[in-house]
C-alpha cells in the first residue's frame, strides 16, 4: 500500500483514479502528475516502484496544496468572509447556501433537517 501525503492510496486502482482519492487532486491533476512523472495512466499502483511512488511523492509535495494544507486554507478564507461580513460570509454564518440557490423549498443540506412549526397543520 502506497501512502502519499498522508494518505493510503489502494494498491489494485490505476494510478490515475488512485491519485484521486488524496483531496485537492481530481482527474486533470492526477492526469498533469502522471504527465510530469512520465508514467502511463493505466498502470496499477501495485506495479509501482518505490521510486516511481517518491517521485510522485515529491512532485505532489512541490507543485500541489494537497489534503491538511487545503482545507486549512479553505477554512481561512471562509473565515475571512465571515470577519468581513460581506453576503458570503452571512451566508456561511447562518448556514445557507452561499451560491444564490433557493431557500423557500430545497436546501435541506445546508439548513438542516425540517423544523416542525407549531400550529401549522393541514
Amino acid at each position: 500500500m502506497a501512502r502519499i501525503a498522508g494518505v493510503n492510496i489502494p494498491t489494485n486502482k490505476r494510478v490515475l483514479i488512485a491519485l484521486s482519492y488524496i483531496h485537492g487532486i481530481g482527474p486533470a491533476k492526477a492526469k498533469e502528475i502522471c504527465e510530469k512523472v512520465s508514467l502511463a495512466p493505466e498502470r496499477r499502483v501495485s506495479d509501482l516502484t518505490d521510486a516511481e511512488v517518491l517521485q510522485i511523492r515529491e512532485t505532489i509535495d512541490q507543485d500541489h496544496m494537497v489534503e491538511g494544507d487545503l482545507r486549512r486554507e479553505i477554512a481561512v478564507n471562509i473565515k475571512r468572509l465571515m470577519d468581513l461580513g460581506n453576503y458570503r460570509g452571512l451566508r456561511h454564518r447562518r448556514g445557507l447556501p452561499v451560491r444564490g440557490q433557493r431557500t423557500h423549498t430545497n436546501a435541506r443540506t445546508r439548513k438542516g433537517p425540517a423544523k416542525p412549526i407549531a400550529g401549522k397543520k393541514k
